[in-house]
Order: C-alpha cells, then structure tokens, then sequence
C-alpha cells in the first residue's frame, strides 16, 4: 500500500512563504494591516489552499482585513502560479486563525479558577 503523499505539505509551504512574502513587499490594501500568516493548509488533490491568519486589533479590524485578503486572492493565485511549477495551482481561501484568542481565554478561566481556589 502506497503511503501518503508529502506534496501538499511541500505545497503549504510554498504558499505560506509566497503570501508572506507578498504581504510584506507588494501588498498596498489599506484594509489588510498586521496580518501574520500562521498556517496553511493544501488539500490532496491540490485545488485549494486554506490560509489561516492572524490579524492584530479589534473584531471590526480582522473583518476588513479578511475582506482585503479574499478581495486579493487572485493576486496570491497569480504569484503562486509563478512560483509554483506545476500544472494545478491552488485557489486560495482565508480565515481567520482564532488559536491566540481561544488560548488567552482559556489562560483567563483558569487564572479566575486559581483566584477563588486560593479564597
């Protein structure tokens, strides 16, 4: 039995220098701030490109960067379509990677649980 194929993750990667890259040096949306790319995932058969980000300030900020983002998404297909020498280049999807919020609210919880264990 064949294994599992290491392309999409050798294509994750791919993308997630590609977009960082763009993110840093060619990207002039005013809409799209401090925006961190913190994962990528690439399905098997290679179609599409999930691009999880982190984006710095309020609820109403990661909005309008994500809006910025899906609105240049055929700007990152096309540099990965340069950068990438295969046949399939993968469309790309954002979301929003809510790891940092979900752990602070858990470091919250249990601070609180501690504070009233010790009264």
């Amino acid at each position: 039995m064949k294994g599992q194929s290491r392309r999409p993750e050798q294509m994750a990667e791919t993308v997630r220098q590609v977009v960082s890259e763009a993110l840093l040096t060619e990207v002039r949306d005013p809409r799209i701030g401090m925006v961190t790319v913190t994962r990528v995932v690439v399905s098997n058969e290679l179609s599409w490109a999930t691009v999880s980000v982190s984006v710095m300030g309020e609820e109403a900020d990661k909005l309008l960067a994500l809006e910025g983002l899906r609105s240049a998404a055929g700007f990152f297909r096309s540099k990965l379509g340069k950068a990438l020498h295969t046949r399939i280049v993968p469309e790309v999807k954002f979301e929003l990677d809510r790891g940092l919020e979900h752990a602070a609210r858990i470091n919250a919880v249990l601070a609180e649980l501690k504070r009233e264990g010790q009264a």
